[in-house]
């Protein structure tokens, strides 16, 4: 079965190193705590909010070796008034027997306040 598995993480500054270390941060997260490994992933979906702009985030990913060829594309978030500043979304599409109810979404940093329904059940990661 196909899953698609959620998560969010800030940024304090709109750097380069900044911002690909809490790409991988945040994928590397979602691999380990839903126990995936490389072949289970099918793609990645990544997005930004506008105040970041530095690089493409799908760069992280792309660089570790053993990602190269699974496909990972970035896009803009919309801009919404008052939504969290810095922030960078992630969906990864895996192959997993997890029932969507026990997948591990992950929020970290300032975005664990994005979807209190989603990790208050195994609380904040």
């Amino acid at each position: 079965m196909i899953r698609g598995i959620r998560g969010a993480i800030t940024v304090k500054q709109d750097t380069k190193e900044e911002i690909k270390q809490a790409t991988l941060e945040l994928f590397e997260r979602i691999l380990i705590e839903n126990k995936l490994s490389r072949d289970d992933v099918s793609c990645v979906f990544i997005t930004a909010t506008s105040d970041l702009s530095s690089v493409f985030p799908a760069e992280a990913i792309r660089e570790k070796e053993d990602f190269r060829y699974i496909p990972v594309i970035c896009a803009q978030e919309i801009e919404v008034k008052g939504a969290m500043p810095r922030c960078i979304r992630m969906l990864v599409l895996a192959s997993t027997p997890i029932p969507p109810e026990e997948i591990h979404h992950i929020y970290l940093r300032e975005a664990q306040n994005l979807r209190q329904d989603l990790i208050g059940k195994r609380g904040k990661s």
